[in-house]
């Protein structure tokens, strides 16, 4: 999952779990300033310019929770006056007048919003969750004195229609049309009565997703598994050690731990052989916001799509998901359910054959039990060593995090002329001592392109998942700017002296999220909105690099047992290779479910809904296999709840991986294979280097040479293609 830091409105996409950039109120009178702390500000180290090596750096080992509320008031203040000074020009609108400094405003609020990123993904706490609640009504009331600024808009508006006349250069008329057409999306056309009821819906919303967001948080932490020494049937020595630190780090000796996350949750429930815990362990995690507590969202959730559809009524449209598509590769919500529905009905039926093969196994075994949702992983698991013989437990002992991190650098090095340096101990600040740093530079010239903080291990406070963000993104308009970009992850930390080692799944996601972040470093945009996304294509490149994982050149060099040393057996490779559309039912189908209720949550009507029901009711009607449960159940899908970056856009990663599976296969023919000079550089230059500048189809087609069909991806799953 790749995710950005909020900045300024419209120059960033605001993704899952983080502030939601939203536009609300303006009247053409001049606006109260946004309130002031009596904290002096000029000391504040949140505000201040980055200085140091590497274009500046921020100083993380710095940041204070009692400098965030005057930092970000300041911040807002700063940006407004800002704003200010474009409006009152009396100049003709143009170019340089008006666009150029609405990309340069709100550097201010842009550091701090840095900050602000990492306590609330990495560093949360229920002190730092107050300061939250107090700040997200400001900053919805902020973000409406620009996105409904009528005399921005009317100026923004005046050089986007002279530019229809006689065109700019490409990426300045790429730059313009974003930014109109974000402007407009958000009401800034409405009359002053919708404009404040506008203002007023999204101020409740960033409420409700600082609430939702904190409600997932409060139930990952409230809800550990504690184990005995003869409840551990199954699982492998590191996974014991790491539950036994676990269990320690939170004050109980002798015990051993399985945390709330999926992280912690999945290797349980495939390996574990108590059947009881598995059921105790997989309910916790499925019903995170559905406890019926202080911390359940089905009302919130309600609230949110009612809010939403009010929202976009105002503009004119039926349902948010029409509002919310038409700037994307799906452009209507149809075109996305054509792609989801075309791959459904083989996804579940692959996961009624996955299910029989378990359910043989169960029988064979004497195991008297029907399969459930916390047995799919343990017996699917088995069949996986009946048909082929392999054992997930034996290759992760090939797959350590950090062979797999130089398998990273590997890959950027022969894709993308990059090298990782390690940057000296101390030299860069980092908000925790679990976070290492890497110098990015050119292979060829040595330049420097940017830094890479990684930071692995799971811990309280820190949001479940992985996903990829920026700290500070290329651009070249206002001076060459170097790229800060972060991977994160949720690993278990091992016991001291421990290795790291991952499965399968969670080394592709490494793998996944360092593709974000190549997609930062190859920026060769020139303006700040240029890096912004398109949610149904941005997850692509992403997607494209977990392709690397499985090709010989990683597999031959990294791939080495953690105890041994010995490169992992050729025989092991092969079995891993046939073993490749396994499982396809459930990975296909767990995703799918989430993305289909998106969807249709957001087509409904929201007035009477409720949600147990409206989940239950819907995939009775999918046909949703009893066997298994969506990947992100409703109360708990903060991709969609937290903020409106995956809204009716959670299909986005099959319509992504329609184009991963197309580009994969052009890889795959290409003379050189994956490591094909002359395709990567059409890769670099033309799908990671442009951002935003060019129209992802465009860009697509530039790349291949036409459209990406969806036969490949079948293909890959091992699906049977849909007749035309």
């Amino acid at each position: 999952m790749h995710q950005k830091k909020t900045t300024q409105f419209l120059k960033s996409f605001c993704l899952c779990f983080l502030l939601l950039a939203i536009g609300c109120q303006e009247t053409t009178k001049k606006e109260e300033p946004v309130k002031s702390d009596t904290t002096k500000t000029s000391n504040n180290i949140l505000l201040q310019e980055w200085e140091g090596p590497y274009g500046g750096i921020p100083a993380f080992d710095k940041m204070k929770l009692a400098d965030i509320i005057p930092a970000m008031r300041q911040g807002m203040k700063s940006q407004l006056e800002e704003i200010d000074i474009i409006t009152s020009n009396k100049e003709l609108p143009s170019f340089e007048n008006t666009i150029i400094p609405y990309e340069k405003a709100g550097s201010e609020l842009n550091r701090v919003q840095t900050y602000y990123s990492i306590l609330s993904s990495n560093l949360s706490s229920p002190e730092f969750r107050e300061i939250q609640g107090k700040l997200a009504p400001e900053l919805s009331d902020f973000y409406s004195k620009i996105s409904q600024n009528s005399l921005l808009f009317e100026r923004i508006k005046t050089v986007f229609e002279e530019a229809q006349k006689k065109p700019l250069e490409a990426d300045k008329q790429r730059l313009l049309q974003l930014i109109y057409t974000n402007f407009a999306m958000n009401g800034a056309e409405l009359n002053n009565d919708k404009k404040a009821r506008y203002a007023a819906i999204n101020k409740e919303l960033s409420s409700l997703y600082t609430t939702f967001s904190n409600n997932v948080l409060a139930d990952e932490e409230n809800y550990i598994t504690y184990l005995s020494k003869d409840q551990l049937g199954g699982l492998s020595e590191s996974m014991i050690k790491a539950a036994a630190k676990i269990a320690s780090d939170n004050g109980k000796e002798g015990a051993y731990a399985i945390t709330n996350t999926r992280s912690s949750m999945s290797p349980f429930l495939t390996y574990s052989t108590e059947r009881e815990i598995r059921e105790k362990v997989w309910k916790n995690y499925y019903s995170r916001g559905d406890n019926g507590d202080t911390f359940d969202n089905k009302e919130i959730i309600k609230k949110i799509l009612t809010l939403r559809k009010e929202r976009v009524q105002l503009l004119g449209f039926d349902n948010y998901a029409a509002w919310r598509l038409q700037n994307r590769m799906a452009k209507t919500p149809e075109n996305a359910m054509e792609l989801m529905n075309a791959v459904w009905p083989a996804a579940i039926a692959r996961v009624k054959e996955e299910v029989h093969d378990m359910q043989n196994v169960a029988d064979t075994n004497g195991d008297n039990l029907k399969i459930a949702p916390w047995d799919y992983r343990y017996y699917a698991e088995k069949v996986r060593k009946k048909k082929y013989d392999l054992d997930s437990d034996e290759v992760k002992q090939y797959l350590q995090l950090n062979k797999l991190t130089q398998a990273l650098f590997y890959v950027a090095g022969e894709l993308f002329n990059y090298d990782f340096t390690p940057v000296p101990e101390g030299s860069v600040p980092v908000f925790h001592e679990d976070v290492k740093v890497w110098d990015v530079t050119d292979r060829s010239t040595k330049a420097h392109i940017g830094l890479w903080y990684l930071d692995p291990f799971a811990r309280p406070g820190k949001r479940s998942g992985a996903w990829a963000t920026t700290y500070r993104s290329h651009t070249t308009f206002d001076g060459k700017k170097t790229v800060l970009a972060s991977n994160n992850s949720n690993f278990v930390k091992p016991a001291p002296g421990e290795p790291v080692l991952v499965s399968w799944d969670d080394a592709t996601t490494f793998f996944h999220e360092f593709g974000h972040a190549l997609h930062f470093f190859s920026s060769n945009v020139k303006y700040p909105t240029l890096n912004s996304g398109v949610r149904d294509y941005t997850e692509f490149q992403s997607q494209l690099l977990e392709r690397w994982l499985s090709t010989d050149n990683v597999i031959n060099k990294f791939l080495v047992h953690h105890k041994t040393g010995e490169p992992i057996p050729g025989h092991l490779v092969n079995k891993i290779k046939k073993a490749a559309t396994f499982n396809q039912g459930f990975a296909t189908t767990e995703y799918l479910a989430s993305a289909l209720m998106d969807m249709k949550l957001h087509l409904a009507d929201p007035s009477n809904i409720d949600i147990t029901t409206f989940e239950k009711e819907t995939l009775k009607e999918l046909k949703m296999p009893k066997e298994l449960v969506m990947r992100h159940r409703t109360p708990h899908f903060g991709h969609v709840f937290s903020g409106e970056g995956y809204a009716t856009a959670y299909y986005g990663y099959m319509w992504a991986d329609v184009l991963t599976s197309d580009a994969a296969e052009a890889f795959g023919e290409a003379p050189g294979g994956f490591y094909d000079k002359e395709l990567a550089s059409k890769l670099v230059t033309h799908l990671f280097s442009p951002r935003n500048a060019v129209d992802p189809a465009e860009a697509y087609k530039q790349f291949r040479g036409r459209d990406a069909t969806i036969e490949a991806l079948m293909k890959d799953r091992g699906f049977p293609i849909p007749k035309k």
